[in-house]
């Protein structure tokens, strides 16, 4: 994941795809998706700019993590 960060934030920003420099947050996750699952991932992507304005992604990732009990030690 690292080399794929970093190899895919240099390309983006060699070739100035944003306005901005582009970097990626620290850390990394990886979460497997069952093909009938993927037009709610697809719209999940979609939505993330509305959904984040009114919560962080910290506040949504906390959430997320209690739901489903991921790193709570049960």
């Amino acid at each position: 994941m690292k080399q794929v960060k970093g190899s895919t934030a240099h390309w983006v920003n060699s070739n100035n795809i944003t306005a901005q420099k582009m970097a990626w947050q620290t850390g990394y996750a990886a979460y497997s998706v069952s093909e009938s699952g993927m037009k709610k991932v697809q719209q999940y992507i979609r939505d993330q700019k509305r959904r984040h304005a009114k919560k962080s992604f910290e506040q949504e990732y906390d959430e997320f993590m209690k739901a489903y009990n991921v790193g709570q030690g049960k």
